[in-house]
């Protein structure tokens, strides 16, 4: 198990996309407690990006290892780009900085780049899984559940009743999806935007934490393997023989009679 813990802290960081109610923000926070990894939720990536001038108590108040993580992403974020914060360290300060919404999206994207410069972090949402999309030391996972099997859990976790909760699932489900294809012209539900997307209708959560965990590690595992040895070919011998099509079977249509 040691061999496989410092494999897996090669790794910088693990980005969670969730549909709404899948569960996707609890197992985020199950697997930071069992890492040891700070967790980065959407609401303080907004906070911070929105105005840096926020003080660390404030965000401290929305997740308990922010406090220090905070000032360490800040430091980050200077080294990516010094001169567009001058007040950083200035709580007395606001730093109105987002007037368009290209300059909010740059400054998710600083904060997002910031995270993963300190290491460590599993950040959820914000388009993580795009703005990391080409680092090879960074997992993505998908969660993803029925809308049947999603409106139980709002109900439970919310205090809803049947009809909110379905309600506010398919609000929030739209929204991150508009977030997405505005900001970054892809879709959430793309699967190739993720090594792993885990389905929450039969598996309970901690198991969903397990395969990421070990997909975590199965990844750390191919940080230094070639580019060329990359890929589901790797390894693999040529078929003994020319592979074989199996075809649908063909229907007429009734149309084709005629």
């Amino acid at each position: 198990m040691s061999g496989e813990s410092g494999s897996i802290n090669q790794m910088r960081a693990v980005t969670i996309s969730r549909e709404y109610g899948s569960g996707g923000g609890e197992i985020a926070k199950r697997l930071a407690e069992r890492l040891g990894w700070h967790l980065v939720d959407h609401e303080v990536v907004v906070q911070v990006a929105r105005e840096l001038g926020v003080s660390e108590e404030e965000a401290a108040a929305r997740d308990e290892h922010v406090e220090s993580l905070l000032s360490r992403i800040l430091t980050s974020m200077q080294g990516i780009a010094p001169a567009v914060y001058p007040a950083i360290y200035d709580e007395s300060t606001p730093v109105a900085l987002f007037t368009n919404p290209e300059e909010y999206r740059e400054a998710v994207n600083r904060v997002i780049k910031g995270a993963f410069a300190v290491g460590h972090v599993v950040i959820v949402g914000r388009g993580a899984q795009v703005v990391l999309g080409d680092r090879r030391d960074v997992l993505h996972v998908r969660i993803v559940a029925s809308l049947e099997r999603r409106i139980p859990y709002v109900m439970r976790r919310e205090g809803l009743d049947e009809h909110a909760a379905r309600s506010r699932i398919q609000s929030k489900d739209h929204d991150r999806e508009r977030y997405l294809q505005t900001e970054y012209r892809r879709h959430p539900a793309d699967a190739h935007l993720y090594d792993l997307v885990v389905n929450t209708d039969v598996l309970d959560l901690d198991s969903a934490v397990d395969l990421i965990l070990l997909a975590l590690e199965r990844k750390a595992r191919r940080l230094n393997v070639p580019e060329r040895e990359l890929g589901p070919g790797a390894g693999l011998a040529p078929y003994s023989g020319r592979p074989g099509d199996l075809r649908p079977p063909y229907y007429e249509r009734a149309s084709d009679k005629v």
